[in-house]
């Protein structure tokens, strides 16, 4: 499992974040931005009110985390499989 160490809130409900491996860059969150538990991202400087959690993830108040593992993916564009190699192994069973 990936972690965040450094997040900072962009415009337009963008993030910069970096990862415990190094890997840095930016993800694009506007298409959750008010729709669901994400509406409350719409009232004024709540987006930027981003914080990391004690296991890497990203957290708004009580309302709202976003797993590592998943804007990790949605970052680079891989799949869980290039990350994790174990899931691409079949389980052998005596």
């Amino acid at each position: 499992m990936r972690k965040i160490v450094k997040v900072k809130a962009l415009p337009n409900y963008t993030l910069e974040l970096e990862f415990d491996d190094g890997l840095s860059g930016t993800v694009d969150l506007s298409s959750l931005a008010g729709k669901g538990v994400f509406a409350f991202w719409r009232e004024e400087n709540t987006f930027e009110q981003v914080r990391i959690g004690s296991a890497g993830e990203l957290i708004w108040s009580d309302r709202v985390d976003l797993c590592p593992d998943a804007l990790y993916f949605k970052m680079t564009g891989k799949k869980p499989e290039e990350v994790f190699p174990a899931l691409g192994s079949e389980s052998v069973h005596a």
